[in-house]
């Protein structure tokens, strides 16, 4: 889950509009994902990432989903989803914390086990109330599919994505009455027209920017325990170890000296 360091709402980045559709009873929530994306690329560049097309493509729809998820959910939730694509050999993971904004994730690539089935795990804080997960198996490399099932099934909610281009999606959630013909034929040229052809209540405009919060000291703290158990087994003689952080993929150098300042102090550096 994300750090709770602020991410300021009046700063630039992605703004997320929701609105009501009158009359059909669903819930909309759409935005254009470029400057998101641009954050992406240039925390890629900056250490060194580097994915396929296909896997690079597959991350930015899976977030984009993700976040309009997010932008219609409590102030007080994190939020965070897991999809394990089996065939394809893809781990994505992706966190957001509605009260600052933040949101990153991280795609792994490499000895990524076989499990048989594609995965999709929901996990949710709100508040002070414990976390609650939800867990469904689906199809192929259809994130669609995972997280259709996991709105049927978890939330007991319809649910259509639409892909507008210009990196710019819509997703419209079913409500209670909803209009459930118009909602199950209603297709992306439609989507597009909507606020022609509907009529659209706004809701609230939420901002979210990539924001990870990863530093030295919380790599420190990560290592700590195995450095104190067998530091030589850590360092394997190198004077510094290279770590990714778990959540972003971001690159931190950690050297010995400074872990056994850290270790023998009690504190970061």
């Amino acid at each position: 889950m994300p750090d709770s360091t602020p991410v300021n709402a009046a700063d630039s980045g992605l703004q997320v509009e929701t609105a009501f559709v009158r009359n059909r009873n669903a819930l909309l929530a759409r935005a254009d994902f470029g400057p998101l994306y641009v954050d992406i690329y240039l925390h890629l560049a900056e250490h060194g990432i580097r994915r396929s097309a296909e896997a690079d493509l597959l991350f930015k729809r899976c977030l984009a989903a993700f976040v309009l998820h997010v932008a219609t959910r409590p102030w007080n939730e994190l939020s965070a989803w897991t999809l394990h694509f089996d065939k394809l050999g893809l781990n994505i993971f992706l966190t957001a914390d509605n009260e600052t904004g933040a949101v990153t994730g991280r795609l792994f690539d490499e000895d990524v086990k076989v499990m048989g089935t594609s995965l999709f795990y929901a996990d949710v804080i709100r508040g002070r109330e414990p976390m609650r997960r939800s867990a469904i198996e689906f199809e192929g490399d259809d994130f669609l599919a995972a997280i259709g099932g996991f709105y049927a099934r978890s939330e007991q909610r319809g649910l259509r994505v639409y892909d507008q281009g210009d990196d710019t999606l819509v997703m419209l959630i079913e409500h209670p009455d909803c209009d459930h013909a118009w909602f199950s034929t209603l297709d992306a040229e439609g989507a597009l027209r909507i606020d022609q052809t509907e009529t659209i209540a706004p809701l609230e405009r939420r901002v979210y920017r990539w924001h990870c919060g990863c530093n030295q000291g919380r790599m420190l703290e990560v290592l700590a325990p195995s450095f104190r158990e067998d530091p030589e087994a850590l360092f394997q003689g190198d004077p510094s170890i290279e770590m990714r952080c778990p959540r972003c993929g971001a690159r931190h150098v950690v050297t010995r000296e400074a872990l056994e300042a850290f270790v023998g102090g009690g504190s970061g550096t």
